[in-house]
């Protein structure tokens, strides 16, 4: 068995993205545009939140794969690549967080 990653959940994503819409909640998704997208990522994450504050792990285990599906078919609507996402984070482990966002200020 090969281990799940978000690259693998970006691939069944990118192929569930191309069938028909009548088969695929993601491909009904990508066909609603950004918009629909992205207030999908936001209420995910707002549940998220919702669970962390209230100490429950096993719901903000679920929202959390709930907010990561969404953030990634939202890349997906704006043709973002998680690759160059993974890439903008890689560039700022290579310094402190407060040195990070420090150097984006201006």
């Amino acid at each position: 068995m090969t281990e799940f990653t978000l690259d693998t959940l970006n691939e069944i994503i990118a192929a569930r993205g191309s069938e028909a819409v009548d088969k695929s909640y993601t491909a009904s998704l990508l066909a609603k545009g950004t918009e629909k997208c992205a207030k999908k990522f936001g209420e995910e994450a707002v549940e998220a939140v919702i669970a962390a504050v209230s100490s429950d792990k096993v719901e903000l285990t679920k929202e959390a794969a709930d907010v990561l599906y969404h953030l990634l078919v939202l890349l997906k609507s704006e043709s973002v690549e998680l690759a160059d996402v993974l890439a903008e984070l890689e560039s700022r482990t290579r310094q402190s967080g407060l040195e990070e966002k420090a150097s984006r200020k201006g």
